[in-house]
């Protein structure tokens, strides 16, 4: 994924809005070297309302990408460390008793934030995992009865490491199906970690994200005014039907036991038009399909074992989909 520049006759709050998101890129890239496909990712979710499952190896720069997109949208942000022991009430917030007042007051968790960062999130146990499902889909949490809303934008961007399974809880399909996409952070190329170990040399500090000069770039003005242009994206009745014929051949496939739902071709719908505004059209395009096809489908089926014993992934199933479902013209 790689978008471009604002097409020359965008003009007004359309086109700020659109190279305001676009400068997130090099601003980003001050603190994070080569994950220009995760950085646009997030924009797409925080554009569609939705939420992020970042995978990769430790050490890969998750969470950095995450604060650094915080900084650069000057948005709040908050980590919650996923634990075996962590509760429900340490992610949603608690009622508090007031010595003081003899009454009980609610004591907000870390959820009331711009930016949630839910680290490894697949080491808690399903019932603190499940804390974040009302906050996701309701954007709100219910303590004592009581709807409390979340702050807007709200993004919960939750990572999870690939390699390890001792002492894990995998999400269920339920709560995977919650996440508006899936990017894979993958190890640097030798050039990108001759880039991070040379700033480290240069004395670049990772957790001094205003040394290295990451400066506010947008705001929720400007995201408010991208996600209003985005609803104006025009999808052709073709493309909508493209998009159904993805998701139906994912539920034919041999090598899957769970296909996309509906659910997930509403988001394949919403993550291209982003990705079309993104690249400068109102109006969306088969390559703008494709190119989220990915990221919002991968996590969304389940392979037959027998498929994963003979080396077959989900994204192999889900390109060879795409190489085989007719493109409108």
């Amino acid at each position: 994924m790689d978008p471009t520049t604002d097409n020359a006759g965008n003009t007004g709050h359309r086109g700020d809005a659109r190279a305001s998101l676009e400068a997130l890129r090099a601003e980003i890239a001050k603190a994070v070297v080569g994950q220009d496909p995760a950085v646009t990712g997030l924009v797409v979710a925080l554009l569609c309302r939705g939420h992020v499952l970042l995978e990769g190896v430790p050490g890969v720069a998750k969470t950095l990408l995450v604060r650094a997109l915080a900084a650069a949208l000057e948005l709040d942000t908050k980590r919650v460390q996923f634990t075996p022991d962590l509760m429900p009430s340490d992610v949603t917030g608690s009622l508090v008793y007031d010595a003081r007042t003899a009454e009980f007051s609610f004591q907000p968790g870390p959820v009331f934030t711009n930016l949630l960062l839910a680290d490894e999130i697949n080491r808690t146990p399903p019932k603190t995992q499940s804390s974040l499902l009302e906050a996701m889909e309701e954007r709100q949490v219910t303590v004592d009865g009581t709807p409390r809303p979340l702050p807007e934008p709200f993004l919960v961007a939750a990572t999870q490491n690939p390699v390890e399974y001792e002492g894990t809880y995998p999400l269920p399909e339920a709560q995977l199906d919650r996440f508006l996409l899936k990017l894979t952070v993958p190890l640097p190329t030798r050039q990108d970690e001759i880039a991070v170990l040379t700033r480290h040399a240069d004395g670049f500090n990772p957790r001094d994200l205003h040394a290295a000069g990451v400066r506010p770039v947008a705001g929720p003005a400007e995201l408010d005014a991208a996600r209003a242009a985005v609803a104006k994206t025009t999808v052709s009745p073709e493309i909508t039907a493209y998009v159904v014929d993805i998701c139906r051949a994912t539920r034919e496939s041999p090598s899957l036991t769970l296909g996309a739902s509906p659910r997930g071709a509403t988001a394949l719908l919403s993550t291209a038009r982003a990705w079309a505004w993104l690249t400068g059209r109102d109006y969306v395009i088969p390559d703008d399909v494709k190119a989220l096809a990915l990221p919002t489908l991968r996590h969304r089926v389940q392979l037959r074992p027998e498929a994963e014993m003979e080396g077959v992934t989900a994204d192999s199933v889900i390109t060879a989909i795409l190489t085989h479902v007719p493109v409108p013209r």
